[in-house]
C-alpha cells in the first residue's frame, strides 16, 4: 500500500513539473512575435515585388550622377509701367461733368477731347485776364509817356518810378493770369472779347487706353478727384518682388522666364534691368525686367510667375520622376536586392527620405541620407509611385511588404 501511495505521488509530481513546462514556453513563443513585430517597426517604408509585378510597373534602375544644374529662383510679380507711360486726368479747377463718351477700355490719343467741364469759375478767370491785359496797355503807353518825359527832364523822377511800378504789376498779373488760363486748357492769345466760355474741355495727355472712370454728365468733381486714368501699354515691364536675402545673388543682365495667369509654363522672357535699392518693410526689394518681345494687348497690374536662372554648377542629380512625395516629405526609392521566398523571387526596395534642389529639363538635385553609398547603389528612376502604391496597400493590408 505504502508502495501504491509513492507512485501515486511521483504521478503527481511529473504532472506539476510538465505543467509548468509549458507555461514557461508560452512567453518565450510571445516574445518571439514581440521581436517579429519589432523587426517590422525597424523597416517600416519596405517594399517588395514579385518579377512579374516588377515587370508590370515599368521598374527602371539608375545610378546619380553629378550634373550641371542652374539653382532656380522662383519670384512672384505683376506687369507694370513707368511713370510716364500713365495719366490721371482732373478737372484743375473742379465744375460739373457735361459730357463724355469714355468707356474702360477704350484707346484715345494725346490731345483727344475726352470729356467737357462746366464752371463759373472760367468765366471769372477769362474776365479778369482780359481786364488785366487792357489794364496793361494803358500801363504801357503811361509808362513810356513817363520815360520820355523824364529823359527830357520835363516831369520829376518820381512820376517815371510810379509809372515804371504800375506797369510791371500789371505785367505781372496778365502773365499769371494767363498761365492759369493754360491751366484750364485756353491759350491767352486766342482769347478775345465777346468770346468768354464757362464750358471747356479735358484732353487726353498721351496715347493709351482708358483703364479708369469716375466720372458721369451731371457729376461735381472736386479738382483733387481723378476723373480718369490712361495707360500707355508700349513699355510694359515686369516689376518682380524679392526677398531681402535674395538679392545679393541677382544681377544686372540676368533673364527672367515668366508666366502669366492660367499658363502652366513660363513662355516668357525678360531680362533685369534694374534692382531696388531700398527694402520695404516686408523685407523685400523690387527688381524691374525688361520684356524680350512687348505685348501691348497685356494689362497693367496682371500677376506673374517668374524664374531666375542663376549661375550653375555641378550637383549630384536624379529624373524628376524618380522623386515621390509622402505627407510633405519627399523620397527616392532605393533597390536592396532580391530574394527567394518558396517558388518567387522577391526583388527588395527601402524608401529612403531627400532634399530636393534644382529643377532643370526633368531633372532633380537630391540630397541624400549620409550613409548612402551612391558608387554601388541603384535607385528607382522610372515607376516610383507604382512602388509608393504598392507600399501603401500593403500596410493598409496589414502586411509588411
Amino acid at each position: 500500500m505504502k508502495r501504491i501511495n509513492h507512485i501515486h505521488l511521483l504521478f503527481l509530481l511529473g504532472l506539476l513539473l510538465f505543467s509548468s513546462c509549458g507555461k514557461e514556453s508560452e512567453p518565450a513563443q510571445e516574445s518571439g512575435e514581440e521581436q517579429a513585430e519589432e523587426q517590422h517597426e525597424e523597416h517600416p517604408q519596405m517594399v517588395e515585388l514579385t518579377e512579374e509585378q516588377y515587370r508590370v510597373a515599368g521598374i527602371t534602375l539608375g545610378k546619380p550622377e553629378m550634373r550641371n544644374l542652374s539653382n532656380i529662383l522662383t519670384l512672384t510679380g505683376r506687369l507694370d509701367l513707368p511713370p510716364q507711360n500713365m495719366a490721371s486726368v482732373s478737372a484743375p479747377l473742379g465744375g460739373y461733368v457735361k459730357n463724355t463718351e469714355l468707356l474702360e477700355g477704350m484707346r484715345v490719343r494725346k490731345g483727344q477731347q475726352i470729356a467737357s467741364i462746366e464752371n463759373p469759375e472760367f468765366v471769372t478767370l477769362q474776365q479778369e485776364y482780359l481786364e488785366a491785359k487792357s489794364s496793361l496797355v494803358y500801363l504801357e503807353q503811361e509808362y513810356q509817356r513817363q520815360k520820355e518825359l523824364s529823359r527830357e527832364q520835363v516831369t520829376s523822377g518820381k512820376a517815371f518810378q510810379k509809372a515804371t511800378a504800375e506797369y510791371r504789376a500789371a505785367r505781372s498779373e496778365v502773365e499769371a493770369l494767363g498761365e492759369r488760363l493754360k491751366i484750364i486748357g485756353i491759350v491767352p492769345s486766342s482769347l478775345r472779347e465777346g468770346k468768354i466760355r464757362r464750358i471747356l474741355p479735358l484732353f487726353a495727355p498721351l496715347d493709351g487706353f482708358v483703364t479708369y472712370i469716375n466720372a458721369n454728365v451731371g457729376q461735381f468733381v472736386n479738382p483733387t478727384d481723378v476723373l480718369f486714368r490712361i495707360a500707355d501699354t508700349d513699355h510694359l515691364h515686369v516689376e518682380l518682388t524679392v526677398f531681402e536675402k535674395d538679392v545679393a545673388i541677382l544681377k544686372k543682365g540676368q533673364k527672367v522666364r515668366y508666366s502669366l495667369p492660367n499658363e502652366a509654363v513660363a513662355q516668357h522672357q525678360a531680362t533685369i534691368y534694374l534692382i531696388g535699392k531700398e527694402i520695404s518693410p516686408e523685407r523685400t526689394v523690387r527688381v524691374h525686367a525688361h520684356m524680350d518681345e512687348e505685348d501691348k494687348e497685356l494689362i497693367p497690374g496682371m500677376y506673374v510667375q517668374a524664374q531666375v536662372a542663376l549661375d550653375g554648377r555641378e550637383v549630384l542629380s536624379l529624373p524628376g520622376e524618380a522623386v515621390v512625395q509622402e505627407n510633405g516629405q519627399d523620397f527616392l526609392f532605393l533597390y536592396t536586392g532580391q530574394e527567394k521566398e518558396g517558388e518567387a523571387v522577391m526583388k527588395k526596395f527601402r524608401m529612403v527620405p531627400i532634399e530636393k534642389g534644382a529643377e532643370v529639363e526633368n531633372f532633380v538635385q537630391v540630397a541624400l541620407p549620409a550613409d548612402t553609398d551612391t558608387a554601388n547603389t541603384n535607385f528607382v528612376t522610372k515607376g516610383a509611385y507604382s512602388l509608393l502604391a504598392k507600399m501603401r496597400n500593403s500596410e493598409e493590408g496589414g502586411h509588411g511588404h
